[in-house]
C-alpha cells in the first residue's frame, strides 16, 4: 500500500531515460559481437532504472527537507512531483525507497563483477563514480556549477552506456564512450534548461548551479554549444563509419533542441510558463539516442 502511494516520488515519466541509455549500450555491444544475452540485458535494465529511482527519490526527500519543495514553481517537466508537500507523512517511506533502490543497484553491480570477474574490473570505477553522483547530487553537486552542468550527462550518457556495453560484452571498448558523448551533451542540456524555472527557489536554499552562477545568457550559450556539438558529432561519426548512415535519422529529433533553444532565448527564466519548450528539449534528449540505438541495432 505504501509503495503504491510513494510511486509519484519515483518520477516515473522520466524513468524512460535509463532504459534508452541502456539500450544504446546494448546496441553497441550487439554491433561488436553479433549476439546479446537478453536475460543479462534485463538485469542491466533493472539496475539502470533502480539507479534512476535512487537519485529521484533522494532528490525528493532532500528537497522537501530543505524547504525547496514549498518554494518551487512546478511544471509538467520540472520541479519534482510535489508528493511530500501533499503528504508529508510519507517522508520516511521516500527515504527508505531511496536507500533500498540504491543498495539494490549496488548489489546488481556486485553480481556483474561476480559473473565476469577480472574481465570487467573497469566496472568498479564506473559504479563507484555513478554511486557517488547519485548520493551527492542534491546536497553537494548542485552547489558546484561546472560539476552540476556535466554530472547528468556523465551519469547517463557515458557511465550507463559504457557500463551496459561492458557487462554485456564482458570486455572494455572505447566505442560506447565515443558514441556516448552525444547523449552526454543532450542530457546535460535536459537538466540545464529544467533549472531555469527554479532559479529563485534554488538560490534561496543555497544552490549554485550553472544558471544561478553564470546567468541565463551564459546558460543559453552553453545550451547552444552542446546542441551544436551533438549535431556535429552525429554527422562526423556517420562520416567515419562509427555510426551507420541510417543514424542520420537521429538528426530529425535533434532539431527539437534548437526549438527549445529559441524558447530559452525568448523566455529565459520564465520558460516554465511555456512548458512546450521544456517538452521539446525532453523529446530531443530521449528520441535522439533512441534513434541512434535502433539504427545501430538493426544495422
Amino acid at each position: 500500500m505504501k509503495l503504491a502511494t510513494i510511486i509519484p516520488s519515483f518520477r516515473v515519466p522520466f524513468l524512460v531515460l535509463a532504459p534508452i541509455c541502456v539500450f544504446l549500450g546494448a546496441s553497441i555491444s550487439y554491433k561488436e559481437q553479433g549476439a546479446i544475452d537478453f536475460c543479462l540485458l534485463a538485469i542491466v535494465m533493472l539496475g539502470g532504472i533502480l539507479a534512476h529511482i535512487g537519485v529521484n527519490t533522494l532528490n525528493e526527500y532532500q528537497d522537501y527537507q530543505s524547504g525547496l519543495d514549498l518554494k518551487t514553481m512546478r511544471t509538467p517537466f520540472s520541479g519534482g512531483s510535489g508528493l511530500l508537500c501533499r503528504q508529508p507523512e510519507l517522508l520516511p517511506w521516500v527515504k527508505t525507497a531511496a536507500i533500498v533502490s540504491t543498495l539494490l543497484t549496488l548489489f546488481i553491480g556486485f553480481y556483474f563483477i561476480y559473473l565476469h570477474g577480472l574481465a570487467i574490473m573497469p566496472l568498479i570505477p564506473i559504479g563507484v563514480l555513478g554511486l557517488a553522483i547519485v548520493v551527492s547530487y542534491t546536497k553537494w553537486i548542485n552547489k558546484r556549477p561546472l560539476i552540476c552542468l556535466v554530472a547528468p550527462g556523465l551519469s547517463f550518457g557515458l557511465l550507463m552506456v559504457a557500463g551496459t556495453q561492458l557487462v554485456l560484452s564482458g570486455h572494455f571498448s572505447s566505442t560506447p564512450w565515443v558514441i556516448g558523448v552525444i547523449p552526454f551533451f543532450l542530457i546535460n542540456n535536459l537538466l540545464l534548461l529544467n533549472q531555469y524555472p527554479d532559479i529563485d527557489a534554488d538560490k534561496s536554499i543555497g544552490r549554485n548551479h550553472f544558471p544561478i552562477a553564470f546567468g541565463i545568457k551564459a546558460s543559453n550559450s552553453i545550451f547552444a554549444l552542446f546542441s551544436v556539438c551533438s549535431t556535429l558529432l552525429i554527422l562526423f561519426y556517420i562520416s567515419q563509419n562509427i555510426l551507420p548512415a541510417l543514424s542520420a535519422l537521429a538528426l530529425i529529433p535533434q532539431m527539437l533542441a534548437y526549438i527549445a533553444l529559441y524558447g530559452a532565448i525568448k523566455f529565459g527564466a520564465s520558460i516554465g510558463q511555456q512548458p512546450k519548450y521544456l517538452a521539446y528539449n525532453i523529446a530531443c534528449t530521449l528520441l535522439t539516442p533512441l534513434t541512434i540505438a535502433i539504427t545501430v541495432f538493426i544495422n
